[in-house]
């Protein structure tokens, strides 16, 4: 099974944070992964940053990709997940696993409003919010997540992957979740960075149970 994993760095979809992109795509080298940086499109409105990731998957898939693995940051990570729940994606750009580091999970909630603006306007109504909460489009059908996020977080808290890990057990989706003590907002690798620092090791463990369990 050839398996093509495509990073998502954030920035809270004005910016992508070089530190959760190139980097990111090496460490998942090293593990003998093939992946790749996605830059999505910024400054724009919901669903064109989705509809050009689809588009993305659909090309590795293409390409020869077997399955397709997300390992996305903050806004990345929201992305991320959009594509992993999203309805109305052709099977071509399904998704098998999704790796969401410190994410912005719901746009329900006041935590780190620029990000809700940008994509989806000031006067968003409360379907067009809640149906881009990730929270609210889990079903059975969901592939695995593995979440990480810290504590200290002061852009998007913690309740971002506390509400999103949730609704995964509510719908028995299979899922890890580690919630670190201490560290900012945007660690990335997180090298250095007290607990958060094992979020790597414990993400290749788990990421290579996904490939292999894909195979059976």
């Amino acid at each position: 099974m050839t398996v093509h994993v495509i990073v998502l760095p954030g920035g809270g979809y004005a910016a992508h944070a070089p530190h959760e992109a190139e980097p990111i795509a090496e460490w998942l080298a090293d593990l003998g992964l093939e992946s790749s940086v996605f830059r999505y499109p910024l400054e724009v409105r919901h669903p064109a940053p989705l509809e050009a990731l689809r588009a993305e998957i659909r090309r590795r898939r293409l390409a020869g990709a077997d399955g397709i693995g997300l390992v996305g940051f903050s806004a990345g990570g929201h992305l991320a997940g959009l594509a992993a729940l999203a309805p109305g994606g052709d099977p071509a750009e399904s998704v098998d696993f999704a790796v969401l580091g410190y994410p912005i999970t719901s746009m329900e909630t006041e935590t780190y409003r620029p990000a809700r603006l940008i994509l989806l306007g000031e006067d968003a109504s409360p379907e067009l919010r809640r149906e881009t909460s990730l929270d609210a489009l889990v079903d059975g059908s969901a592939p695995p997540f593995f979440l990480w996020h810290t504590a200290e977080d002061i852009w998007v808290a913690p309740e971002h992957t506390y509400r999103f890990a949730a609704a995964l057990a509510r719908h028995d989706v299979p899922h890890t979740v580690h919630v670190f003590a201490h560290g900012p907002h945007s660690l990335g690798l997180a090298e250095g960075a007290q607990d958060a620092s094992i979020w790597p090791t414990l993400a290749a463990t788990w990421i290579t149970e996904q490939i292999r369990s894909g195979r059976r």
